[in-house]
């Protein structure tokens, strides 16, 4: 090891925060580590033989040094040994430096293959789990343990695993060779450890205060950036008129990260001073009391040459060993915030005897469904919340003995009020959520029972906000279908009435939408959305709210592409808007979680029920004009 890597080992060690070397790791822990390691077992054998040799030839060098002094003061060998041990010295210098190469090529081997494995272990197993997980978790809590901490844990098997390893060989065999040559001025040179180990624990305190501060605001300063840089912040910023406020509110905090930055760097320079010093410092008393020892004749001019190389490779592991623990222990505190993340788990699971949903399955049937959102405990974790405020989840069930059947392209369409219900039943078919009780069917077939894929794969959706990634217009496209040609891509967008605008773009198909399709308007973007869902061809298409928050012309344009997408297709249509579900093959009118009417259109009016009141508080108010406009909608 480099006297530089030693020292930024040192450095490291004290600015690392001492609070995790008290804390308890989950019984386990280590073993689940190991476990991670196994698949690079062959090459942490090679990396810690690497690191050992390296050590060794460490230790040998001023060993050789002080042999080549020896003969040229006239203590014995001749000029061509002189030469022999330069060569020597020249040699391990050159294999030493093939070792270093070595090293980072293993070392990076293990670190990048761990990083691998833990993101892509962590990011699978995110992906399996329930949209109330999404709804509690804070965004950038989630990416920091896919990034900071899989870093934090892969620095067990690099750094800290080769700094321990090295350091302890090191230390051991400097420490003995030493004090085989002269214990007393081995001893004197300790004596000056603490000297520098005392001050530097200070300035590790103190370092640790300000760099927790440091990390605080700049993730405050992330979180800004993320909020007011996308388009919808970026707009509520201008609307409100703060644009100066929000960057004095930002200048503010850059400013403390700017002076905690040079008081940083200030303490990191007094720390390499300090060293630098007492390493000084204890070379000056190995010359002079080295020297003195010399003329006495109790020792020779290459054993005080040795001693004082050796002693330069003392202090560095000396330091490092001292707070081992801090860093052995901030890595596995990393791995068992990753760890934290696995064994939370996903709710919705696949059967191990699971059968692919029968083709052409269409009909959709709920019989007698109940349901309950799962508890906070069951699908998050507190310290992935940014505010975690107390469990507001409704202990009584959402959903309450709903059953209803939907044949074979038919529509059917679900009303209510807000907080009814209704999302929560449309939820239940792609299994975004399990039925506590009861059963959702497709095709006669419980969900519960067909894979994952082929149950998503038979339904498509449109939501009130249909999202879209920012990226162009066929990537988003096929996101559906990836297998889809560019002449079914514009098949789907023309029968989603959006093909001519697609046409007129100077891109075409490699258009970016922009964030969340912000570059398009409500009506252009639930097109296609539609244009989506029309190139995967499902034979279930759920809608909900498609076309609310629409004005008239972009509602009239959606609804004419929602004609196309429903043709032939078994349909859940969920809207506030009861114009838009006059035609549907059946109403269910559902009230606090239960399917309280069913039927047409006008059975439902002349029931005089909770249809017919939605009805007249829709449009018993509005004008004759109005009223053949939403009906023509």
């Amino acid at each position: 090891m480099s006297a530089h890597h030693a020292n930024w080992s040192t450095m490291r060690s004290f600015t690392r925060d001492k609070t995790v070397a008290g804390q308890k790791l989950a019984p386990g822990t280590v073993r689940r580590v190991a476990e991670f390691a196994v698949p690079y077992k062959r090459q942490l054998i090679i990396f810690l033989a690497i690191v050992t040799l390296s050590a060794l030839i460490g230790v040998l060098t001023p060993l050789l040094a002080g042999n080549i002094v020896n003969q040229i003061a006239g203590l014995g060998g001749s000029a061509g040994g002189v030469v022999q041990l330069a060569l020597i010295i020249g040699g391990l210098a050159i294999v030493d430096a093939a070792l270093s190469m070595g090293n980072r090529w293993y070392s990076s081997q293990i670190g990048e293959g761990l990083i691998y494995d833990l993101r892509t272990k962590v990011y699978q197993h995110v992906q399996r789990m329930p949209l109330s997980f999404f709804t509690r978790t804070q965004t950038g809590a989630l990416v920091s343990r896919l990034n900071n901490d899989v870093i934090g844990a892969q620095q067990a098997f690099t750094s800290t695993l080769s700094g321990v390893v090295s350091n302890v060989i090191g230390l051991v065999l400097t420490a003995a060779v030493m004090f085989t040559l002269s214990w007393q001025i081995t001893a004197l040179s300790l004596v000056l450890l603490p000297v520098f180990v005392l001050p530097a624990r200070r300035v590790g305190r103190r370092l640790q205060v300000i760099t927790r501060e440091s990390y605080s605001l700049n993730a405050s300063m992330t979180s800004t950036m993320t909020e007011r840089f996308n388009v919808s912040g970026a707009l509520l910023v201008s609307l409100f008129g703060r644009p100066e406020e929000e960057a004095e509110s930002f200048r503010s905090r850059a400013g403390r990260v700017r002076d905690i930055g040079i008081l940083s760097a200030m303490y990191s320079r007094t720390f390499f001073v300090a060293l630098a010093l007492v390493a000084a410092l204890a070379q000056a008393l190995v010359y002079g009391l080295g020297g003195w020892l010399a003329f006495e004749g109790d020792l020779t001019p290459g054993t005080v040459v040795s001693l004082a190389l050796l002693l330069s490779r003392l202090y560095g592991p000396l330091t490092a060993l001292s707070n081992v623990r801090v860093d052995v222990m901030s890595a596995m505190v990393s791995f068992e915030r990753v760890f934290e993340v696995l064994d939370l788990p996903p709710k919705i699971t696949e059967r191990t005897d699971a059968v692919d949903l029968p083709a052409g399955a269409r009909s959709v049937e709920f019989v007698d469904v109940h349901f309950s959102y799962p508890r906070a405990n069951e699908i998050s974790l507190a310290s992935l919340e940014d505010i975690a405020l107390p469990d507001q989840t409704p202990e009584n069930p959402v959903l309450h003995g709903v059953s209803f059947r939907a044949e074979p392209g038919q529509v059917i369409a679900l009303v209510g009020s807000s907080g009814a219900g209704k999302t929560t039943i449309s939820q239940l078919v792609p299994r975004i959520y399990d039925v506590a009780s009861g059963s959702v069917r497709i095709g006669g077939v419980d969900v519960r029972d067909v894979t994952l894929a082929s149950l998503r794969g038979a339904i498509g959706a449109v939501t009130q906000d249909a999202h879209m990634f920012h990226d162009t217009i066929r990537n988003n496209l096929l996101f559906a279908r990836p297998s889809a040609t560019d002449e079914q891509m514009l098949a789907a967008l023309s029968s989603a009435h959006i093909g001519e605008l697609v046409a007129a773009l100077p891109e075409g198909l490699d258009t970016v939408v922009g964030d969340r399709g912000y570059r398009l308007s409500g009506g252009e973007k639930q097109r296609l959305a539609i244009a989506r869902v029309l190139l995967k061809a499902p034979g279930i298409v759920i809608l909900d709210e498609a076309t609310a928050h629409l004005d008239s012309e972009s509602e009239v344009a959606v609804q004419r592409a929602l004609d196309a997408a429903l043709a032939g297709r078994t349909s859940l249509v969920i809207a506030h808007r009861l114009s838009t579900v006059r035609e549907a093959d059946q109403i269910l009118v559902i009230d606090e979680g239960r399917v309280v009417e069913s039927g047409g259109h006008d059975e439902l009016l002349a029931l005089d029920g909770h249809y017919a009141e939605l009805y007249r508080t829709q449009f018993e108010r509005q004008s004759p004009r109005v009223m053949r406009a939403g009906a023509a909608g």
